[in-house]
């Protein structure tokens, strides 16, 4: 009898660096602080200078925090998406949720100003942003979600989500057309993506929403085992398949949705991330597979972050071109290498 394949190395790892690389972003930085210091005060033991511990918990933490729950959140919705879809380059972004949430925020930035309703939604406001990147978002999922109801085959519904993104896309540019340099340049520093925006006050309500979509992606463990052996199989074992496309969506619209409300569109991670966790594991079952593309999307969120803000830049670079410029050639060399994904 062949014994399950069990992957406490594996995880052991992927904890520890996990845990090593949060504690390396707070601790690096242009005020570096020793990793003995960080400890002792994540730990609430008092700090050698009370400058540290301002730095830690003022700034330093919820962007960690923000980068563990946004890696873990675009990672996992990019798994669910490849398995919905059957397809190794789709994304959390396929279904233009990331364009609905870049519409919402460009009607707040570019068209307060054109429509000169600025005075009653302020575009510097960092809730009212989140709030209309949310709504956009939503508005996208409503009508991919109503799209769900009559489309049976997920390649039709994969073309309708990237020709709304399409659409959404042009309504962005007429905006941008036709805005002022100083709403121009306020979209497009949104667009590079940040994680050091996120406050306190935002991290309580990002918490709970990214906490949320991960137990309910476990949730869909099973699910997701089944449409792997395909559509028609899944049904025959009983399995309902406009439930479970609503469901995968719903969860993937529901993380991808806050993150880039609160961060912007970030690229890459949700792509790559699902792939080298196969890699990692060399299986498909996604009992496996959530727990490893969790770990492994906070792990290189978090290093990009931290080379983003390593001493020798005199400013943060965009976490978007980090992502790409890091991730990018590793997944080429590993597709090369293994000639297959």
């Amino acid at each position: 009898m062949n014994k399950k394949k069990t992957y406490y190395r594996e995880f052991a790892l992927l904890i520890a660096l996990c845990l090593l690389f949060f504690c390396l972003n707070i601790g690096l930085g242009s005020v570096s602080i020793p990793l003995s210091q960080v400890l002792s005060i994540l730990a609430g033991i008092e700090a050698e200078k009370a400058s540290w511990a301002t730095i830690v918990w003022d700034f330093r933490f919820p962007r960690a925090m923000t980068a563990l729950l946004a890696g873990a959140g675009l990672s996992l919705s990019g798994l669910m998406m490849q398995t919905l879809f059957r397809n190794p380059i789709a994304g959390p972004y396929v279904l233009g949720i990331s364009s609905g949430a870049s519409l919402g925020v460009a009607l707040l930035v570019l068209g307060t100003g054109v429509l000169g309703v600025e005075h009653y939604f302020d575009p510097l406001n960092h809730w009212n942003m989140a709030i209309f990147s949310i709504l956009g978002a939503s508005f996208v999922l409503m009508l991919v979600l109503a799209v769900s109801f009559r489309v049976r085959d997920v390649a039709t519904l994969l073309i309708v989500g990237l020709m709304f993104g399409s659409l959404v896309g042009a309504l962005v540019t007429v905006l941008q057309y036709y805005s002022g340099q100083e709403e121009l340049k306020r979209f497009v520093l949104w667009g590079f993506g940040s994680l050091s925006g996120v406050t306190h006050e935002e991290l309580w309500l990002l918490f709970p929403i990214i906490l949320f979509g991960i137990l309910w992606t476990f949730g869909l463990g099973k699910t997701l085992n089944l449409l792997l052996l395909g559509e028609g199989y899944a049904h025959s074992l009983g399995l309902s398949l406009l439930s479970s496309r609503i469901s995968i969506i719903g969860a993937t619209a529901l993380m991808t949705g806050t993150i880039t409300a609160f961060c912007g569109p970030l690229a890459f991670l949700g792509i790559a991330v699902p792939h080298l966790a196969r890699m990692l594991t060399k299986t498909q079952q996604h009992r496996v597979l959530i727990p490893a593309t969790l770990l492994m999307g906070s792990i290189l969120l978090l290093g990009c972050d931290i080379l983003a803000q390593l001493p020798f830049f005199e400013q943060n670079l965009p976490i978007n071109a980090v992502t790409s410029l890091v991730g990018a050639p590793v997944v080429i060399q590993l597709i090369l290498r293994r000639k297959t994904l």
